[in-house]
């Protein structure tokens, strides 16, 4: 009733095929599908119908035949269909050639093939700071505070 795999069938079944890495969650809404609400503890979120969403994802992929709008925060996004909204990209936001984005847009890096498109309120991120540079103000201003604290009190 079960067969065991031999060696060599084992290697034949992982040439080729794409799996998630263990523990990832990605979600797709296909070609056709409508989608309303929130979507939330996804790596990754690939549109391919209708979505009207708040999400927060590592990143997105909407594709040819994707519609996307709502409150949108990745990042990295990869743009082939229309996404319409408020959008916060930390990294790299990506207009395919036939690509629309339009609302108010946040992004740290940009790319927009020939054909794309981009309209609306357009904003450039601050660079993001190294979580080790923020750790060494936070020392240095708490160091400042205790000294303060101490001068007072003698």
């Amino acid at each position: 009733m079960f067969l065991k795999k031999s060696k060599e069938n084992q290697s034949n079944d992982s040439l080729g095929v794409f799996r998630p890495t263990k523990g990832s969650a990605k979600v797709i809404i296909g070609n056709g599908v409508k989608l309303k609400g929130e979507i939330t503890d996804a790596d990754e979120i690939q549109i391919d119908g209708n979505a009207d969403v708040s999400m927060h994802t590592d990143n997105l992929v909407v594709g040819g035949t994707g519609e996307l709008k709502g409150t949108i925060s990745c990042e990295n996004a990869d743009v082939w269909g229309n996404v319409n909204g408020r959008l916060k990209i930390s990294g790299t936001l990506t207009i395919q050639e036939r690509g629309i984005v339009r609302g108010n847009i946040e992004y740290q890096s940009l790319n927009i093939k020939l054909r794309g498109s981009l309209q609306g309120n357009i904003k450039l991120l601050e660079k993001i700071k190294k979580l080790s540079e923020i750790k060494k103000n936070e020392n240095l201003n708490l160091q400042k505070q205790v000294k303060e604290n101490i001068s007072k009190k003698y």
